[in-house]
C-alpha cells in the first residue's frame, strides 16, 4: 500500500523558527546563573570591603596598643627603685599603678622582663625572649608563646639600679587576632548570608521565570500547523516584544502557507476538467482498440492506448487527491461547523462505490458494521474511508478479502467518554512495521510496491483524522489461524453526547 503525510515546508520552517525563539531550559539556567552572579557579586564585594575595613580597624587598634606600650615603658623604668643586693639579684621594684593595672587586666596574656645591660635575666617573666636593643629608643617586635602571639616593646634605660633592658609584652595584639576575628565575625556571617541569598534568589528567579517557561512550553506543545497568535497579555511585559515578533512571524508564514494551499487547490481544480475530458477520450479509444472487430492490426496501438489510459487515470487521480488533501487541511477545518455522521450509512455507501472494482479482481469486499455516530465532516470522512478502501482493493491480490467495519468501542477514552471506531482490513501484502510511520508522509511509497498509486491515499486519510482530533493507526491484520497477514487501518473517535 502507499501512503503519505508530511508537514507543509512553510509550517515546518515556522516550527523551527518558533523553537529557536522559544526559551529552552538552557536559557532558564543561563538567566539563573546571570542573576545569581549579578546579585551575589555585590554581596561578595561588600564582604571584601568589610574585611578591608576590619583589617584597618585592627591596624588602628594595634597602633594604639603600641602607643600604650610606649607610654608604659618609662613607667616600668620608674618602677625600679634600687639595685639588688648583688649583681645577679633582681632590682627592688614597685610597679607603677598604670603598669600594675595593665598586667592585671591582661592576666595570662601580658608580662614584663628585666635584664641587665648584657641581656642577662634579672627578674619578671623568663618566657619573654631576650632582644638586645641597639639604641635607647623603644623597639617593637613580636613573639609567639604557647600559641599566643605577643607584641613586645623593649628599651634600654638608665634606672636607679643602673642601666637595664626592660621588656613589656602584650598578647592582645589586634593584628595578631585579626585572622580569627575575620573568620568568626566577617567570613562566616557573610558566607551564611551569601548562601541564604543564593537560595532566596534561586527561588525568586524560578518564580519570576515561570511565565517565560509557560510560554516556552506553549510554543513547544504547538502543532506545526498551529499558527494562531499568542496572547501577549498572558506574558510578562519584558517578553511582549518577543511575543509580538512571534505573532508577526506566525502571521507571515500563515499567509504564505495559505497562499500555497490556495495554489494547490486552484491548480488541482483547474486540472480536473481537462483531465476528465482526456480520460474520457482515452477510455473510448481503449474500448475501440479492444473490440473484437478491430483485428490484429490494432494490437500495437491497443498496447499504447492502454498505457496512455493508465497514465491519464493516474494523473486524474493525483489531481483529485491533491484537491482533497488541500481541502482536508486540519488547520483549515478547525473552525468549520461539524455535524452528526452515521458511520454505518457511510460504510454502506462507500462499499457500493467500490464493489465493481473489487468484483473485477475477485476480491470479497465485505461489511461488518454496527450503529455508530460521530461529530465531524461527512464529506471528509467519506474521502478518508474511500481512500482506505481504494488502497485495500488496489493492493490486495485477486481472490483476497477486504472488510469494512465500524461500531462502538467497549473501552472508554482517557476522559471516560464513549468511543467509536472505523476501520478497513485486508489480507494483502501489508506494510512492514518499520515503514508504517513513513507511509503517512506525502508522496512516499514503500520500496518495491507495484500499482499506480501516488503515495497520497494514507496521507489524505491521516490529514482528515487529525482534522477530527483523532489518529490513524496501522497494524498487521490477524488471520483466522492467528497469523499476521495484510493490514488493518483504524480510526478511533469520540462518540457525540
Amino acid at each position: 500500500m502507499s501512503e503519505n503525510t508530511g508537514a507543509d515546508p512553510a509550517t515546518a520552517a515556522v516550527a523551527e523558527k518558533a523553537a529557536a525563539l522559544s526559551v529552552p531550559a538552557a536559557m532558564k539556567s543561563g538567566l539563573q546563573r546571570r542573576l545569581l552572579l549579578l546579585l551575589l557579586a555585590p554581596l561578595a564585594l561588600f564582604a571584601l570591603i568589610s574585611i578591608y575595613f576590619d583589617y584597618e580597624a585592627a591596624g588602628n587598634a594595634a597602633l594604639q596598643q603600641d602607643q600604650q606600650l610606649r607610654r608604659l615603658a618609662p613607667l616600668l623604668a620608674d618602677s625600679v627603685l634600687a639595685p639588688g643586693r648583688s649583681a645577679d639579684d633582681i632590682p627592688v621594684m614597685l610597679l607603677a599603678p598604670p603598669v600594675e593595672e595593665f598586667l592585671k587586666a591582661r592576666a595570662g596574656f601580658a608580662g614584663y622582663r628585666v635584664s641587665d645591660a648584657d641581656g642577662r635575666f634579672l627578674g619578671g617573666d623568663a618566657w619573654i625572649s631576650m632582644v638586645v636593643p641597639t639604641t635607647r629608643e623603644p623597639e617593637f617586635h613580636s613573639m609567639e608563646e604557647n600559641g599566643v602571639t605577643y607584641r613586645v616593646v623593649v628599651q634600654r634605660v638608665k634606672t636607679a639600679a643602673g642601666e637595664l633592658i626592660l621588656q613589656l609584652a602584650d598578647g592582645s595584639d589586634a593584628r595578631q587576632q585579626w585572622v580569627r576575628s575575620v573568620v568568626v565575625k566577617v567570613l562566616l556571617p557573610n558566607l551564611i548570608l551569601v548562601l541564604a541569598a543564593a537560595l532566596a534568589v534561586n527561588w525568586a528567579v524560578t518564580r519570576a521565570l515561570r511565565p517565560l517557561l509557560a510560554l516556552k512550553e506553549a510554543v513547544e506543545r504547538r502543532s506545526p500547523r498551529d499558527l494562531s497568535a499568542i496572547d501577549p497579555q498572558s506574558t510578562p511585559g519584558e517578553v511582549r516584544p518577543l511575543v509580538a515578533s512571534l505573532n508577526r512571524l506566525f502571521a507571515l508564514v500563515n499567509d504564505q502557507a495559505e497562499g500555497q494551499r490556495r495554489f494547490v487547490a486552484d491548480a488541482a481544480h483547474q486540472l480536473r476538467t481537462p483531465l476528465a475530458g482526456l480520460q474520457a477520450q482515452v477510455e473510448a479509444w481503449a474500448q475501440a482498440a479492444l473490440a473484437p472487430a478491430a483485428g490484429r492490426q490494432l494490437t500495437l496501438s491497443a498496447d499504447r492506448i492502454m498505457a496512455l489510459r493508465s497514465a491519464t487515470r493516474r494523473t486524474s487521480q493525483l489531481a483529485n487527491q491533491l484537491l482533497a488533501l488541500s481541502r482536508a487541511d486540519a488547520s483549515q477545518m478547525a473552525g468549520q461547523p461539524v455535524h452528526r455522521v452515521d458511520l454505518k450509512d457511510l460504510c454502506e455507501s462507500v462499499l457500493a462505490l467500490h464493489l465493481d472494482a473489487a468484483s473485477a479482481k475477485g476480491i470479497d469486499l465485505g461489511l461488518e458494521v454496527r450503529f455508530a455516530q460521530v461529530s465531524g465532516h461527512e464529506w471528509l470522512l467519506r474521502e478518508l474511508l474511500g481512500n482506505l478502501v481504494d488502497n485495500a482493493v488496489k493492493y490486495t491480490a485477486p481472490g483476497g478479502t477486504v472488510t469494512i467495519r465500524c461500531g462502538p468501542l467497549e473501552a472508554q477514552g482517557a476522559a471516560g467518554e464513549e468511543q467509536v471506531f472505523l476501520e478497513v482490513e485486508d489480507d494483502g501484502p501489508g506494510i512492514p512495521a518499520a515503514e508504517r510511520a513513513r507511509v503517512l508522509e506525502r508522496f512516499y511509497r514503500v520500496p518495491g510496491t507495484g500499482g499506480e498509486g501516488n503515495g497520497l491515499g494514507l496521507a489524505i486519510a491521516d490529514e482528515i483524522a487529525r482534522a477530527h482530533g483523532a489518529q490513524l493507526t496501522l497494524e498487521a491484520a490477524v488471520s483466522r489461524n492467528g497469523a499476521a497477514c495484510g493490514l488493518r487501518v483504524r480510526l478511533v473517535m469520540r462518540s457525540p453526547v
